[in-house]
């Protein structure tokens, strides 16, 4: 990608940014940016998770299609232009996998957990510089559910996403994240580990609905801050470690839990993972 284009799509990301909506109105979808310009990869991800979406990046097509096995998100938003594997491949790869999976299971493949959506089509949009008409008949008839050419509006993007998973049936309906035996539910405002009911108050479940919707992701105690508290605190950080003790000690402490998921990564901040059985899943 030359550096203008890079300039100009970087522009049109960020600038729509601040009138992003809250994260109800994505119902905390997946999504897996992959892009091999470090620029674009990184304001793009930033600026989607802004808007309410659960983030992962990747910078070539192997990882992302390593990605894809083990993370399993609701929608790809891929670059063409990659070092390795183009985005057509990747592509090209994914669809013929759905078709090789459900010769070997006709009756569908089974849904992921806390998703509606079968796992036997993973919706993929184009986020591109190749802008010729050939080369959007190409990545349509790969298999991707939409193309859009850089420079791009950020506004326009999120739509066409939001588009694509109210067709694929989306995350979720009722908004679940699921991580491991924790399970979390915004409507009904439950959360159970192992299926027993832990009870939080809306502070620590505010806290512990931000951690999930970022598993696997480090977060800092100021980016908690400002999600979780909005500054209500002057920034005063001590408040941050108090409820991460909280949770711990209902979530991680006791014979009764399984295996560790908050974590303290020292000097940054904390992170929710899976236990290393769950990463591989």
């Amino acid at each position: 990608m030359s550096g203008t284009a890079t300039q100009d799509a970087t522009r049109q990301a960020t600038a729509p940014a601040a009138q992003a909506p809250s994260s109800q109105s994505s119902g905390e979808a997946f999504l897996l940016v992959v892009d091999d310009e470090p620029n674009i990869r990184e304001l793009l991800s930033a600026s989607l998770r802004f808007s309410g979406f659960r983030v992962e990046s990747a910078a070539s097509g192997e990882e992302a299609l390593a990605l894809i096995t083990e993370e399993r998100p609701d929608l790809v938003v891929l670059d063409v232009m990659l070092p390795d594997l183009d985005g057509f491949t990747v592509v090209e790869r994914l669809r013929e996998q759905t078709r090789r999976q459900q010769i070997a299971n006709p009756a569908g493949l089974a849904a992921r957990p806390g998703r509606p959506r079968p796992a036997d089509h993973l919706p993929v949009l184009f986020l591109t510089a190749k802008d010729g008409t050939e080369d959007k008949v190409h990545g349509l008839a790969a298999g991707a559910d939409d193309y859009v050419t850089k420079p791009f509006s950020l506004e326009e993007l999120i739509a066409r996403i939001r588009a694509i998973l109210r067709r694929a049936g989306g995350p979720a309906e009722d908004g679940r994240l699921v991580v491991a035996d924790l399970t979390l539910d915004p409507l009904a405002h439950e959360v159970t580990r192992d299926g027993r009911p832990v009870s939080l108050s809306p502070t620590e479940f505010k806290l512990l609905h931000y951690l999930m919707a970022n598993v696997g992701r480090v977060v800092s105690k100021t980016q908690i801050l400002d999600h979780v508290w909005a500054y209500d605190f002057g920034g005063d950080l001590s408040i941050v470690e108090s409820y991460i003790s909280y949770l711990r000690r209902k979530l991680d402490s006791g014979p009764e839990h399984g295996a560790k998921l908050i974590h303290t990564v020292r000097g940054i901040g904390y992170a929710l993972r899976r236990p290393p059985q769950q990463a591989q899943d």
